[in-house]
């Protein structure tokens, strides 16, 4: 039976985390800074599973029981509330087997944390500028929507507008999980402000997403970093030219993959507090290198997937927004929806939800659960 396969997966999933309910109040283990926020994370996810788990074996006792009670009473009343709990857990089972599946499917580590967002204007000048600007303000109403903080950490404005690029952060509760689907080249066809003959423009700009390093993620000799200061320019009265706020950081750093070192430039001009522009360089740098040294990882999990919803891919073209038509088709999942005024204006949730149900059912076929 299918349910007696799921329950022997199931095996040892309430005695693994009473294991790691004690470990994680452990004082040797909590001053073990790595090993704590690991196991802090896998009783989050065993959590889950383990309330699930304990439902599942109650429906699993409720049909047995009353199909006891159907074939031994002949009481009416019996009966009758037998039928209708046999009904009811029979109904539930099978949206409980699935719940239990996709959590029995390991969650990529990276999802729970907070996330570095990268906009680039690709091909198209200045309306590719422009859309990257566009893509940064529904960015922002998404994640205001949700909840969670931006925090511009660097921008490149184009000349008629909008950012050439644009760097910032996002934090919140699993921001990394949810704007992963979003890397990848966006498409826009539309007619330019600067068109004159009234003609469909395609422009594109890259998105990438990388989700945010911790301090002990990453080995960093701070000793080796060259900082200076500059005086920032761009809006902000006398003291941005006054005041040495901006700072630039260079590190050399070898690459663990290929051998080689190089040197990593990174400037901060987000606030007018120097202490604080340093700061967000090194979380920048922090997470440069991450990435960098996780890269085998990412192109490990794109070899193994044949329809590739999330890839970390920053050269795949992943969506089209057509103004004329008011379209927006996601190319990963053949996903078209008719509002493109609400989408540009944050309301982007119902793309991203299809997205993860595409990848699930990946996760679920690959697992041959």
């Amino acid at each position: 039976m299918a349910e007696n396969n799921l329950l022997s997966r199931l095996d040892g999933i309430e005695a693994r985390f009473e294991e790691v309910s004690t470990l994680i109040t452990d004082p040797s283990v909590i001053a073990d800074m790595k090993r704590y926020v690991r196991l802090t994370k896998e009783y989050k996810d065993l959590e889950k599973l383990t309330k699930a788990t304990r439902e599942y074996r109650k429906l699993v006792d409720n049909i047995k029981e009353a199909r006891e009670v159907l074939e031994s009473e002949n009481d009416e009343e019996l009966r009758a509330m037998a039928k209708e709990e046999l009904d009811e857990a029979t109904d539930r089972m099978p949206q409980m087997e699935e719940e239990i599946k996709l959590l029995l499917i390991p969650a990529d580590p990276e999802d729970g944390k907070n996330a570095i967002v990268e906009i680039r204007g690709g091909t198209g000048g200045d309306e590719a500028a422009i859309f990257a600007g566009d893509l940064y303000k529904m960015y922002v109403k998404y994640c205001e929507s949700k909840g969670w903080n931006v925090a511009v950490t660097s921008f490149n404005e184009g000349t008629a507008g909008g950012f050439k690029e644009i760097v910032f952060s996002v934090t919140g509760e699993g921001v990394y999980g949810i704007l992963k689907y979003e890397s990848g080249v966006h498409r826009v066809q539309r007619v330019p402000a600067t068109e004159t003959q009234g003609r469909v423009h395609t422009s594109a700009a890259t998105v990438a997403v990388l989700p945010e390093a911790e301090e002990f993620d990453v080995e960093i000799n701070e000793g080796e970093i060259k900082w200076d200061t500059f005086r920032s320019g761009g809006a902000g009265g006398q003291n941005v030219n006054k005041v040495e706020s901006g700072v630039r950081l260079r590190y050399m750093w070898r690459n663990p993959n290929s051998g080689e070192t190089e040197e990593i430039l990174i400037e901060c001009t987000e606030t007018r507090d120097q202490p604080k522009n340093k700061e967000r360089a090194l979380s920048r740098l922090r997470t440069f290198i991450y990435d960098k040294e996780h890269q085998k990882y990412i192109d490990d999990i794109a070899s193994r997937r044949k329809t590739m919803v999330s890839t970390g891919d920053r050269s795949a073209k992943i969506r089209t927004y057509n103004y004329p038509q008011g379209r927006i088709t996601d190319h990963r999942i053949n996903y078209t929806i008719y509002n493109l005024s609400a989408f540009m204006d944050g309301d982007i949730q119902d793309c991203i939800d299809h997205l993860i149900v595409a990848e699930n059912a990946e996760k679920l076929k690959e697992s041959e659960l």
